[in-house]
């Protein structure tokens, strides 16, 4: 893939007095000046509240809001009316924790979970549990991180009504045998909620093609500005759901005493939306589109090849999940044996290289791990070999820096 860094400014900043080496883009990713650009132009030139004037400067904000709809549509391979903008994947997957779980589960039936799953796929249908007297079940993985056909088989029966799960998971980077979990929910009559927020920087997220009923992910984790979201829903379901916020620009009619609703996927837009956001995404997904997914996948692959080879290589380093670069998408975690991972990161750091330390809003994975914490590193697009050849020879010297040798 061609050279890249030089769209992105971010990357030149110095940190620590030293070039920035970027290794968080799991929790989020630096933006191209096609994007910045994108936005600046819309706030300059077509900044309107959309659905509202007639002028024309709100016709052109209301073409905005529209076309980054249709550009996000033909993303995911979904008509327009499917697609519902959100400030994150939170907003969206507690938007169908609400007006769907809440709406359409009851006591007995049972909500199929990962234990692998970011709090934000997890503590929404802990919530709609608890209204609803629906069962948590949880699926979990074998030693090597993937999710086994025995396991759905167990777990996945006929009392299941919901599956929510994410593609890939953001502590330990391995997709999910997705057309096996869409297939069982269709012979149990369940719905199931796809958290693509890990797995579409990576890869092509074909709604139809998957056959799910829902799916949702992050601008931000998808170079694109943060505080912009989507959640993509089958229409026949949209329209069966109550709006999950009320107010302006959703309503079809409001009396005294009553209130029509607007058609999808306006009924779940309330308020005045982010458009300039909306146009950032859509800028992104082009900027992506431009590049070539093919490309994208190969160049990762190559960085998370050699990043894996060289962890590897390294005494005193646990890799969490299937080590094989061929099973795993932009995530490595790991910890340094008697090194706490925030000392790694922050001793990584002095080397003007970012990763992420903690649970990764994902508590219940770390507790079935047996580990308070990790390390993250994750890749994206301008990561270069150079870079990793960097974190390799960096993280080599964290145990000794720690008094603890090599």
């Amino acid at each position: 893939m061609k050279i890249i860094r030089d769209d992105f400014p971010i990357l030149s900043v110095l940190e620590n007095g030293k070039p920035l080496i970027y290794l968080d883009n799991a929790a989020t990713t630096s933006k191209p000046l096609a994007v910045l650009n994108a936005v600046e132009t819309y706030y300059r030139m077509d900044n309107a509240n959309p659905h509202r004037g007639v002028y024309e400067l709100g016709a052109r904000a209301t073409k905005a809001h529209e076309d980054s709809r249709k550009i996000v549509g033909d993303f995911l391979n979904a008509s327009s009316d499917e697609i519902v903008f959100t400030q994150n994947a939170t907003e969206s997957l507690n938007l169908i924790a609400y007006s769907y779980g809440i709406e359409f589960l009851k006591k007995g039936d049972e909500i199929v979970l990962s234990v692998a799953e970011h709090h934000s796929n997890l503590v929404p249908w802990q919530r709609v549990s608890k209204i609803t007297g629906a069962k948590l079940v949880y699926l979990y993985p074998d030693n090597m991180g993937h999710l086994t056909e025995e396991e759905l088989d167990k777990k996945i029966t006929s009392k299941t009504r919901l599956i929510a799960v994410a593609q890939v998971s953001n502590i330990l980077g391995i997709e999910i045998p997705i057309d096996s979990i869409v297939r069982r929910a269709r012979n149990a009559g369940a719905v199931v909620v796809l958290d693509c927020a890990q797995s579409i920087p990576h890869m092509i997220v074909d709604v139809k093609a998957l056959d799910v009923d829902f799916a949702v992910f992050s601008g931000h984790k998808l170079y694109a500005p943060m505080g912009i979201g989507v959640l993509y829903g089958k229409k026949d379901l949209l329209d069966k759901m109550p709006p999950f916020l009320t107010g302006g620009d959703m309503i079809g009619s409001v009396h005294e005493q009553s209130s029509t609703y607007a058609e999808v996927p306006r009924r779940f837009e309330a308020g005045t939306r982010n458009v300039g956001g909306e146009v950032g995404l859509a800028a992104a997904i082009n900027y992506l589109n431009s590049l070539g997914w093919e490309n994208i996948k190969n160049h990762e692959k190559e960085l998370m090849t050699q990043a894996l080879k060289g962890l590897t290589d390294i005494p005193h380093i646990t890799i969490y999940g299937d080590p094989s670069p061929d099973k795993r998408h932009g995530v490595i975690s790991f910890n340094v044996e008697e090194v706490h991972p925030h000392d790694t990161a922050s001793l990584l750091d002095s080397d003007g290289i970012t990763v992420r330390a903690g649970h990764h809003c994902a508590q219940p994975l770390m507790e079935y791990l047996k580990i308070n914490s990790c390390v993250r590193v994750s890749f994206g697009i301008y990561n270069t070999k150079e870079d990793v050849d960097i974190f390799i020879n960096s993280l080599k010297n964290v145990r000794g820096l720690m008094g603890y040798g090599s």
